[in-house]
């Protein structure tokens, strides 16, 4: 409990700080005369308050109640953009399903995926590609697992090492351990932990949930299939194929990253998982 009102008491003063420093530069940017001044402290301010929505996205959670880690996630990553990724042109995308955590836990594991993806960003060494990292977050059994991986290599890895022990120090707060493998032209993290007894009861609950639902969605998936072949053998409709959207065309000096088994990055995620790329 003291730590948690320490932590409360720290983000307070850190969001404070913030809002301040917006504020005195949107008064310098009305104040301040050229076009080209204006600009550079309207791009500050821009930068401030991606700043000040991560640390929102990082606070710590008030209750007891459960809380997504994949939604938790996933708007950390959006202020991540905002602040950080869209800067220096670099694509975040996600694989997640639904996973209950206990707040605490959920806010730990924020903080190793937030430092993982900043890692990847400032050190990761892209060459002429186009900077990518994806999140993967899955559960098998009482066992979750949080990929980050991205497709720079390995040469400015060095600088990145404090960054690196932090996170796994909290994964050892979480029970878990960290990961790491890199190739010439990719990098991964890979987060484990267990669940907790609170935690493995509500997933199971999810999970229980989904097995129901399941012959629902096969019965109804059935049903189209026959009500498109029907389609396909009357006589009355038109027969031709169907055009197929042609694969995207990379854009120059980029290099294409392959979908095949080969390639890291398409190999990370599935169909069966919500994705979000940006």
């Amino acid at each position: 409990m003291e730590q948690g009102i320490l932590l409360r008491e720290l983000n307070h003063r850190i969001d404070s700080g913030l809002a301040s420093a917006i504020n005195l530069v949107s008064a310098a940017a009305v104040r301040v005369e050229g076009a080209e001044a204006k600009r550079a402290l309207s791009d500050v301010v821009e930068l401030l308050h991606g700043h000040a929505d991560v640390q929102q996205a990082l606070a710590m959670p008030k209750g007891k109640a459960l809380i997504d880690a994949a939604t938790y996630i996933r708007m950390m990553g959006s202020a991540m953009r905002r602040s950080l990724l869209d800067r220096m042109n670099i694509r975040l995308a996600f694989a997640t399903e639904s996973l209950p955590l206990e707040p605490e836990r959920c806010r730990r594991l924020g903080l190793i995926v937030h430092g993982l993806v900043t890692n990847a960003a400032k050190h990761a060494c892209f060459d002429a590609r186009s900077g990518e990292i994806r999140v993967k977050l899955t559960r098998t059994g009482a066992l979750v697992n949080c990929v980050v991986l991205d497709n720079g290599s390995r040469a400015a890895r060095g600088a990145a090492g404090r960054g690196l022990r932090i996170s796994n120090d909290l994964a050892k707060d979480l029970g878990g351990r960290v990961e790491h493998g890199s190739g010439d032209e990719f990098t991964s993290v890979v987060l484990s932990f267990p669940l907790s007894a609170r935690e493995r009861q509500a997933n199971s609950a999810i999970a229980e949930r989904r097995i129901i639902r399941s012959p629902r969605r096969l019965r109804a998936n059935l049903s189209d299939a026959s009500a498109v072949c029907t389609g396909a053998s009357s006589p009355d409709r038109d027969s031709s194929p169907v055009a197929t959207r042609p694969a995207p065309i990379p854009a120059r000096g980029a290099q294409p990253i392959s979908a095949g088994p080969a390639d890291p990055l398409g190999a990370l995620l599935s169909s069966g998982q919500r994705m979000d790329v940006s």
